[in-house]
């Protein structure tokens, strides 16, 4: 199978391009057997989160799989909660510990909610400190001023904003307002949340019997082409090993151009703010005893 690509962060570390996502994947064990499936195959990225609570797992599976530390590209994400000066600080060494690591190359901050700013200053110290190779957001494409607020206080920029991406919603505007501080695009939903209307558009028919891929392929395809990083999640090892089969065929700028027209600026995680704030703290106690 051909070996994936790498793309370089706006602090010179390179990340994998595309990676095995494990939100919703339930709990420790099947997120060890998912993250040692994508190891064998050669994934050298895993995407997890404080409140995915399956960090272990995937600690567990870093430490039996026997590849060398540096090879595997770790990002985990701190809740709301975890956020301001002092807290956030602390609550990433307790996260080096339930991963059973010694530094994480990417912590994102999941939500722009609470002290995100003091979070962020937090996070900037973990850099300076080698706790953490490359600090990051999520969530802020849908409130500028919140994402304004964030890269005013910065000294160190955000590598990626994780947030969702499909030929549904490319995201354009944000990575338009994020081109001056080279963040990247990290895609979750990559595929629509596994809206079939959208993995079984004309185009993406047409261009899996032309490479002889399935759709999904075709879809996870663009993503790479588009620059995108991106994090499908599977437990299946079916799924797991057919979505990294991406890296043999490319396509070509006139279908990069066609796909491009079935942007609609579409969401499938489509709530307020208002609703974000009740999510949040009905998620914080659960989150806390993980």
């Amino acid at each position: 199978m051909t070996q994936q690509t790498y793309v370089e962060l706006n602090n010179g570390v390179k990340i994998p391009q595309f990676g095995l996502g494990v939100f919703l994947v339930d709990g420790d064990d099947n997120t060890e057997n998912a993250v040692i499936e994508a190891l064998k195959l050669g994934y050298r990225h895993i995407d997890t989160a404080h409140a995915y609570f399956n960090e272990r797992g995937v600690g567990k599976a870093i430490k039996k799989s026997g590849i060398p530390r540096e090879e595997i590209f770790v990002t985990s994400k701190l809740w709301p909660f975890e956020f301001g000066e002092g807290i956030t600080y602390k609550a990433v060494e307790e996260m080096l510990k339930r991963l059973q690591l010694e530094y994480i190359d990417m912590v994102l901050l999941h939500h722009p909610m609470k002290d995100y700013v003091g979070a962020w200053k937090d996070l900037e110290k973990l850099n300076r400190d080698g706790k953490v190779k490359a600090i990051g957001i999520s969530n802020f494409d849908k409130d500028f001023e919140r994402l304004d607020k964030l890269l005013k206080n910065a000294t160190i920029y955000p590598a990626v904003c994780q947030s969702e991406c499909h030929p549904y919603q490319t995201q354009q505007k944000l990575r338009d307002a994020l081109a001056p501080y080279k963040t990247l695009i990290e895609a979750y939903y990559p595929i629509g949340h596994g809206d079939k209307t959208l993995i079984d558009e004309s185009i993406f028919t047409k261009l899996a019997q032309k490479y002889n891929k399935t759709n999904v392929q075709i879809i996870l395809r663009w993503h790479i082409q588009y620059g995108n990083i991106v994090i499908p999640k599977s437990s299946n090892p079916i799924h797991i090993k057919e979505n990294y089969d991406i890296f043999d065929f490319e396509l070509t700028p006139e279908e990069m151009e066609e796909i491009k027209k079935l942007d609609a600026a579409k969401y499938y995680f489509n709530v307020s703010f208002e609703e974000y704030e009740k999510i949040i703290d009905d998620y914080n106690k659960n989150v806390a005893n993980y």
